[in-house]
């Protein structure tokens, strides 16, 4: 089995020894993804472009996605993400976990990470 590894060029996978995706077996495992801005929703939005070009490399898109982790450290600010979720799931919605916990800088309000199935594989 081949392994294909994508980077984004992240602050902290060269600080940590991570990848942004590793891409093995027909599935597409991108790793929990932080965004910047000044809330928890410019910071999932920002969040799941990262994600997003990093399944577009690896030749997939978040249709193909099967899982979904969010994790926050205040479960009370998921909620106000709701709609971004929808409009970038749509019609696609992944099975999906919400876990409230501390992330690496207390400045980041949300962290995803997804799993996809790529195309033609399934």
């Amino acid at each position: 089995m081949s392994i294909r590894r994508i980077h984004s060029g992240g602050a902290f996978e060269s600080k940590i020894g991570y990848c942004r995706a590793v891409v093995a077996g027909g599935l597409v495992h991108v790793a929990g993804t932080v965004g910047q801005g000044d809330d928890v929703v410019a910071q999932c939005r920002d969040a799941l472009n990262i994600i997003g070009r990093a399944l577009t490399e690896a030749g997939a898109s978040f249709a193909d996605v099967l899982r979904v982790t969010y994790m926050l450290p205040d479960r009370e600010e998921f909620e106000p993400c709701w709609p971004v979720l929808r409009d970038v799931f749509g019609d696609n919605p992944p099975v999906a976990t919400m876990i409230e916990c501390g992330l690496i800088d207390p400045k980041y309000r949300i962290e995803i990470e997804v799993t996809a199935l790529l195309p033609g594989e399934g």
